[in-house]
């Protein structure tokens, strides 16, 4: 039986293991929306369409995709642009039925 079996080092030295680090916080509502049914989708991407207003995939139909960014740099400027791609795999998973599983990968729509 070794001497952390019965008294936890911590508690013995005074230090904690995790001290210092930050616990990550989830975004529930954007993780638990219809946006993450989306496979390959970012939780990020799923966030900025939340915040211009979009909730469901189906209201991705018939969109541009780089309108969509362009409202979400409205929002936040800082918004980096490999999102893009996340955006127009999105719009592309609403518009077909059933979509090709290969053009379900985001750097398919990288340069397009």
């Amino acid at each position: 039986m070794a001497l952390n079996d019965i008294i936890p080092l911590d508690a013995l030295f005074g230090e904690n293991p995790n001290q210092g680090k930050k616990k990550k916080k989830i975004d529930k509502e954007a993780l638990s929306s219809a946006i993450m049914r989306i496979p390959r989708m970012d939780i990020r991407v799923a966030r900025d369409l939340i915040d211009i207003g979009i909730k469901e995939s189906y209201e991705l139909q018939g969109r541009s995709a780089e309108s969509l960014f362009e409202e979400i740099r409205k929002l936040r400027p800082e918004t980096p642009e490999y999102r893009l791609a996340f955006l127009r795999m999105g719009i592309y998973f609403s518009e077909n039925d059933p979509p090709d599983p290969k053009k379900l990968h985001p750097q398919e729509w990288q340069d397009v």
